[in-house]
């Protein structure tokens, strides 16, 4: 049974996302990326609540702004999804979980050094460029869940 209920347009929205956010980092590196758009869809906490579908999470604006980078500047999200980028979307969508990004929530590509902590959420790891970062303990069990 997969993570979350998709469609091919659902297909299609995470592996752009995944392809515009880390394709400089390879496949693990667009897995992670893939993993917490899941993990957005699936927490239903924090900054996260009543989130109902990829699109919703692909397209939440926060704070004035799209959630993801790629979405804002839309250089390269607006570019098709390759079959490569779709089997990796398909496998985050149906049970692809690893750490540092197992369980996070957010991530992002500093300047430099990971800091601990984002928005006050503890750091979990680091691939390559991408920080990770999961909810604090006890805040959101919807992160936890497969």
């Amino acid at each position: 049974m997969a993570r979350v209920r998709y469609t091919d347009k659902d297909v299609d929205l995470v592996a752009r996302m995944m392809r515009a956010e880390a394709e400089g980092e390879g496949k693990l590196g667009m897995l992670m990326v893939g993993n917490v758009i899941v993990n957005r869809l699936k927490a239903n906490c924090l900054d996260f609540e009543d989130l109902r579908s990829i699109n919703d999470v692909i397209f939440q604006i926060q704070g004035g702004n799209y959630s993801f980078e790629a979405v804002q500047k839309g250089n390269v999200f607006y570019n098709r999804a390759r079959n490569v980028e779709k089997r990796l979307a398909r496998q985050t969508l149906d049970y692809w979980r690893q750490h540092p990004s197992k369980y996070a929530l957010w991530y992002f590509n500093p300047y430099g050094e990971c800091p601990p902590t984002w928005y006050g959420q503890p750091f979990t790891g680091q691939y390559k460029q991408h920080c990770y970062y999961e909810p604090v303990a006890d805040t959101c069990e919807g992160a936890y869940r497969y």
